[in-house]
């Protein structure tokens, strides 16, 4: 394993928000998203820890403090492709270049709040130069009480490469190991890289030296990529994740089943920005408007994915939140189109994606993603029936991470 991060090294007397870790027993409608829906059942969580899930008819009756909520119990959200640092509101060039570090840590702090409130148990925050990994840091050390989080520190792109205004340059095979060890020393939980925009980037020993060396310090690698020549490429050299997804062939396809490679998805830029009503708030013109209208309408524009997903590859849910009009509290939406245009069969698999599939991803399927006795205790309380409704999500209730109450 490599160094920790200086700041590990810190001693912390005590958290600021110590939050308490109670005994509580939920009962209701429970989608353990492990096994069939328990439509009369309960949830038992103590010091952090989900002690037992069943039907209602075998709750301990001498145990814990019962709250009857009415709702639906499940695993809290994984939102595997967000940008703590965007607003959604603002221009992300000019956010990235000109807002002061104070102002990027205080929105980061509203957007942790938003997902809590969203149900969001688990942010995966993608980059936004390296402010993700102070997030971390003030949620770690108990600064501030926040989602889960895992980071990649700076996202990495070739010199003037896509989005260079916001990620960590390098040219060359050398100084592509000295921004992954960069993002190591800060304590990134994994790396990515920009790997195309328009055209293909870095070059075949710039590409073969940023995996290795995220592999060589055993972290995942994920990569921005959004179209077949691009996605086959990064595949090929051995990605562990794909962002975005797009055009892909069939051999590309085959090559991401064999690799065992995800597809995390992110549909809310282009639905949003679709709808006038929620464009105008944000000042989107009416070009761009029309714009998404015709992508979120064209079949085409799905097909590699819908045959991806068909043919086993596992699709993942993320959001791009942060983007233009997609703020940290937008779930629904993206999840209903996923099953609109086909890459989840239903709403469960839709759940699925956001939920076990999701913690497949950032490797914490042994902790959270279902809930089961001897996992960490994030769970959330929706009003309604998600598995049925996915827009039921817009009423969560209460959010628990490990245990703590952080919304409700």
């Amino acid at each position: 394993m490599p160094e920790p991060a200086a700041w590990r090294y810190q001693k912390i007397t005590k958290p600021m928000f110590d939050l308490p870790q109670p005994h509580l027993v939920f009962t209701g409608r429970v989608l353990t998203m492990a096994g069939p829906v328990i439509e009369d059942g309960f949830v038992e969580i103590d010091a952090g820890t989900i002690v037992a899930v069943g039907a209602r008819a075998e709750m301990p009756s001498d145990r814990g403090t019962v709250i009857a909520t009415g709702g639906t119990i499940m695993p809290g959200l994984i939102n595997s492709h967000a940008h703590l640092n965007w607003d959604g509101i603002h221009d992300l060039a000019r956010q990235s270049m000109d807002d002061p570090r104070p102002i990027s840590a205080f929105k980061a702090a509203a957007n942790m709040l938003k997902s809590l409130r969203a149900g969001v148990t688990l942010v995966r925050d993608l980059g936004f130069h390296d402010m993700n990994l102070f997030s971390k840091q003030a949620i770690e050390q108990g600064i501030f009480p926040g989602p889960r989080l895992k980071v990649c520190g700076n996202a990495i792109i070739q010199t003037g490469g896509h989005t260079y205004w916001v990620c960590r340059e390098a040219s060359g095979a050398d100084e592509m190991r000295r921004a992954v060890r960069e993002q190591v020393k800060g304590g990134a939980d994994l790396i990515k890289i920009m790997a195309c925009h328009d055209t293909l980037e870095f070059t075949d020993e710039e590409l073969y030296a940023v995996i290795d060396e995220a592999h060589r310090n055993n972290l995942p690698i994920t990569a921005h990529a959004t179209y077949d020549a691009c996605i086959e490429r990064v595949a090929r050299f051995g990605v562990d994740c794909v962002e975005h997804g797009g055009s892909m062939s069939d051999s590309t396809v085959a090559l991401l089943l064999e690799k065992k490679i995800p597809i995390v998805t992110t549909f809310a830029p282009l639905v949003q920005q679709s709808q006038p009503a929620v464009a105008k708030k944000f000042g989107i013109p009416d070009w761009k408007v029309e714009e998404r209208q015709k992508a979120v309408a064209n079949p085409a524009r799905y097909e590699g994915l819908v045959r991806a997903a068909k043919a086993g590859v596992p699709i993942v849910f993320g959001t791009d939140a942060g983007s233009p009009a997609v703020e940290h509290d937008v779930i629904a939406p993206e999840l209903a189109h996923m099953v609109k245009v086909g890459v989840c069969a239903d709403a469960m698999d839709a759940l699925a994606s956001i939920t076990v599939r999701a913690s497949r991803v950032s490797r914490m399927e042994q902790v959270i993603g279902t809930l089961a006795p001897g996992k960490a205790a994030d769970l959330i309380v929706v009003d309604g029936n998600p598995d049925q409704d996915l827009f039921a999500l817009e009423r969560v209730r209460m959010t628990f991470v490990n245990g703590k109450r952080m919304h409700g």
